[in-house]
C-alpha cells in the first residue's frame, strides 16, 4: 500500500512518524514543548508555560502525545484511508493546500475556545495532534464521495461516507459542548471541519463567496 500513495500523503506519514520518534527520544526533555499549540496568553499565568508562536499554527499538527501510541496510529490510517484518494482526484497542490488550511483553521478555533475557557476560569493546555486536518479530510471525502461505502473500525459497521461525516460531526460538537469527554480538542476537530468545508466552497465559487451570476437570456427574433 504505502508505495502506491501519492506524494503529499507519503510525505505527511513520513513527517509524522519522524516528529513522533524525535518526541519518544526527547519524552523527557521541553526541547519540542515550543512547537506544541500553546493558549495565547498562558505563559503569563504560568511560568513552565511555553509562549504562543505563530509557527505553532503548523506545528502541533505534527505532534502526538508519545504515550498515546495509538492515536498516532489512527490519524495515520484516516489520512492513508482519506488523504489518498483526495490528493489523486485534486492533484498535489490543491490537496496540500486544503490539508494545511484544515491544521491552521483548526488551530485558530481551539486558540479561540482557549482563549474563552481562560476568561472564565477554566482550565487549558497545549494542543497537539493531525485531527483537525484529519477530520478536514473526513469531510472532503463525505462530500466528493458521498455514497463511497466505509466501514467504521470500532464497532465494523459499513455506511455511506456521508453518513460517516455527520455523524462525527455531531458527536464531536455534542462532546465539545458537553464536556464528557476532557482533554480531547473537539472543537479544533470542528474546526478542522469548518475551514475544509469553507474552502470546498470558495473553490466551487458557491455561497458564502459567491456564484457567477448566469448568463442573460438573449431573445431571438
Amino acid at each position: 500500500m504505502f508505495p502506491r500513495l501519492p506524494p503529499v500523503t507519503k510525505a505527511l506519514l513520513i513527517a509524522n512518524g519522524v516528529v513522533f520518534a524525535l518526541q519518544l527520544l526527547l519524552r523527557n526533555s521541553s526541547a519540542l514543548d515550543i512547537f506544541e499549540l500553546w493558549p495565547i496568553g498562558l505563559d503569563q499565568r504560568y511560568t513552565d508555560a511555553s509562549p504562543f508562536m505563530p509557527w505553532q499554527l503548523v506545528t502541533y499538527g505534527f505532534m502526538h502525545d508519545p504515550n498515546s501510541v495509538f492515536h498516532l496510529l489512527f490519524n495515520m490510517l484516516a489520512l492513508a484511508m482519506f488523504g489518498a484518494p483526495l490528493e489523486y482526484t485534486w492533484g498535489n497542490k490543491r490537496f496540500a493546500t486544503y490539508y494545511f488550511t484544515c491544521i491552521v483553521g483548526a488551530a485558530l478555533c481551539q486558540l479561540g475556545v482557549a482563549w474563552w475557557s481562560m476568561q472564565s476560569g477554566g482550565a487549558v493546555a497545549p494542543t497537539l495532534g493531525a485531527s483537525g486536518g484529519i477530520f478536514g479530510l473526513l469531510l472532503a471525502y463525505g462530500m466528493l464521495f458521498p455514497n463511497q461505502r466505509v466501514m467504521l473500525l470500532f464497532p465494523p459497521i459499513p455506511m455511506k461516507a456521508r453518513t460517516l461525516v455527520i455523524g462525527y460531526g455531531v458527536i464531536e460538537l455534542l462532546l465539545g459542548i458537553s464536556g464528557a469527554q476532557p482533554g480531547v480538542a473537539h472543537f479544533a476537530h470542528l474546526g478542522g471541519m469548518l475551514f475544509g468545508w469553507l474552502l470546498i466552497r470558495y473553490w466551487r465559487g458557491q455561497p458564502p463567496f459567491g456564484r457567477r451570476p448566469p448568463p442573460r437570456p438573449r431573445i431571438v427574433r
